[in-house]
């Protein structure tokens, strides 16, 4: 079908000034945009009336948990019977569809294949959700992020549990045989509390670099769990793809990761400390004087490291850790906001980060208004580069379009 978008501000993704211009889809691609006053022909077309609001790419998460369902420990995602996860991963992917993201790169699947498999029913078109690079579960080692066991009880979590290369090796190669399109693995610690904490790093260069080997011998990137610089400093010389957190990152990291920018991606996920400390919603601040003294150290880290990052050039995806308690599935926009309060982003650079640069990330003709781009693109009632926030509000997204097709549309429209 052919569509034109008329009467829309656009905001392209390149960073460049908005203007006021038309769109032409056919299929499931953008074939022509037309700055005002160039008028598109429309016979044969659906004509959509954007009514002066603002049309720009659809947004991609770039560190995407679908599988996390608002649990507020670690356990509890391993106690959940797999039918009862599938179809609670399945109702995640709708509801950041419709929060405007027609785009998400997972950092981890709670179990092997439930990424897989809704990856799969959204290409099929059978359900709604954002176009998914699919993970595997968190690669970890004993002690490390994501073993949950003790002596005298095994206790599920998110993690797959592998010590030395060979484990590692045969681990990676499972989630590829099953069809992962993303290896995770846990390379720092995580928190003031478990074995392995924040400024730890606890994966052995061996089996980091096996990880990173076998994974791009069967197509798969690598993303890493890296909060201590020297995890970052490890993930970077053992060739992983994204690099995820880095709030302690040094000089010595920063510098590895500006020589690495033009390959190497990196995400804060910000969302879960920010509002573990300042919005916690129902499960209010911790008690715990050690974790909110962690929390607090996490927070200024991070805003040192990514004010750098920024400054360096360094490409930075919005996104992370949604779908805890304090991290609702459905408000990760609530992100680009967070790049402009905490890192010193401007508007603009930021949804740059929800849009062009996730699109990098996604290896996909995502995050562009752009001839031969997908057609994934949303409609704002308002200005994003105003006011970031109103991404957040889904009542704004007045049309959110994917592959050429409208998921939602509370604009007026005629057949020309």
């Amino acid at each position: 079908m052919r569509m034109i978008i008329r009467d829309v501000r656009i905001w392209d993704g390149t960073g460049a000034e908005p203007f006021a211009g038309e769109v032409l889809v056919d299929g499931n691609r953008i074939v022509s945009v037309a700055p005002r006053p160039a008028r598109l022909p429309d016979a044969g077309a659906r004509v959509i009336e954007g009514g002066g609001a603002t049309l720009m790419p659809g947004l991609v998460e770039g560190h995407a948990h679908l599988t996390f369902c608002g649990m507020p420990r670690s356990t509890d995602l391993g106690e959940i019977p797999p039918e009862e996860h599938t179809l609670a991963t399945m109702h995640n992917a709708r509801v950041l569809l419709d929060a405007g993201f027609t785009s998400a790169f997972s950092a981890a699947s709670a179990k092997l294949r439930l990424d897989v498999v809704i990856r799969n029913e959204i290409e099929a078109g059978r359900i709604p959700g954002p176009r998914l690079r699919a993970a595997s579960p968190e690669i970890t080692v004993t002690g490390g992020l994501g073993d949950e066991n003790r002596l005298h009880a095994t206790r599920s979590s998110f993690g797959l549990i592998a010590d030395g290369p060979d484990e590692i090796a045969r681990t990676v190669r499972l989630c590829a045989r099953e069809g992962v399109d993303t290896i995770k693995i846990n390379v720092s610690g995580d928190g003031p509390i478990r074995a392995a904490k924040s400024d730890m790093t606890v994966m052995r260069e061996a089996e980091a670099r096996m990880a990173c080997e076998v994974a791009h011998d069967f197509g798969c990137r690598v993303a890493a769990h890296a909060r201590a610089s020297s995890s970052v400093l490890r993930s970077l010389a053992c060739g992983v793809d994204v690099v995820y957190h880095c709030e302690l990152a040094d000089a010595r990291a920063l510098d590895a990761l500006e020589a690495a920018r033009d390959h190497v991606f990196v995400g804060p996920a910000i969302a879960p400390i920010h509002n573990a400390l300042h919005d916690p919603g129902p499960q209010g601040v911790p008690e715990d004087p050690a974790r909110i003294a962690d929390l607090e150290r996490c927070l200024a880290s991070a805003q040192r490291a990514y004010g750098e990052m920024r400054r360096r050039g360094i490409r930075v995806v919005i996104g992370g850790d949604y779908g805890f308690v304090t991290t609702p599935q459905g408000t990760n926009a609530r992100d680009i906001a967070l790049f402009v309060k905490l890192f010193g982003y401007s508007p603009s650079e930021a949804l740059q980060c929800a849009t062009r640069i996730g699109g990098e990330l996604m290896e996909l003709d995502v995050g562009l208004v752009k001839p031969g781009f997908l057609a994934d693109l949303i409609i704002v009632d308002g200005d994003p580069l105003e006011d970031v926030r109103i991404l957040a509000d889904t009542s704004r997204l007045r049309l959110i379009m994917q592959d050429g097709r409208i998921h939602k549309d509370t604009l007026a429209a005629r057949q020309a």
